[in-house]
């Protein structure tokens, strides 16, 4: 089974790297070009979203570190 390890960035975009594909909100696949890692903006001034242009470098803070979730709501 292929995996597809996904990486928050501090300070900047996530790392997506592995066996995925990304979609539009219509279901239509973004051509990635063969890539295995991309990197999506999290700062919202890329000029290239969805996809990291590196803009956020000065203009964007959050230190990301790992942690629980609260347990998750059962019906």
């Amino acid at each position: 089974m292929a995996t597809t390890k996904i990486t928050v960035n501090s300070n900047g975009s996530i790392k997506v790297e592995g066996d995925f594909e990304i979609v539009d909100k219509n279901g239509k696949t973004y051509n990635l070009q063969g890539r295995e890692i991309i990197s999506i903006c999290r700062c919202g001034l890329s000029q290239n979203k969805p996809f990291c242009d590196g803009s956020h470098k000065g203009h964007f803070e959050h230190e990301a570190v790992a942690f629980d979730l609260p347990p998750k709501k059962v019906n």
